[in-house]
């Protein structure tokens, strides 16, 4: 995906799992070529229930990113803001530009 199409830029904290004290995350990594669309859309979450994204983030193809990871978008600006991961998933496809597109609560 050409790099213009993908201007901003999210830090990931990947969700692990839960612990004593909630939930734990593994390091935190920076995607530095990222599309970032506020819009409100209703999903069905991997555990099947519907709910509402408030946000989709496009970025090429890259770790793992599962649901219940942080994602802050826009970091270090005033609009900055963190939201959990609803889906994550996967278009790879020889006719298409190969992404990953990320819904947040």
């Amino acid at each position: 995906m050409p790099a213009f199409l993908l201007p901003h830029t999210v830090t990931v904290k990947p969700y692990t799992g839960s612990g004593a004290y909630g939930p734990t995350f593994g390091r935190p990594f920076t995607v530095r070529r990222a599309y970032v669309e506020d819009r409100r859309r209703r999903v069905r979450a991997t555990d099947g229930a519907e709910t509402i994204s408030e946000t989709t983030v496009i970025t090429q193809p890259c770790a793992a990113i599962p649901a219940g990871s942080e994602v802050t978008v826009w970091p270090g600006t005033p609009a900055e803001r963190t939201a959990t991961v609803i889906t994550s998933s996967t278009l790879d496809h020889p006719s298409a530009p190969a992404h990953l597109e990320i819904t947040l609560t």
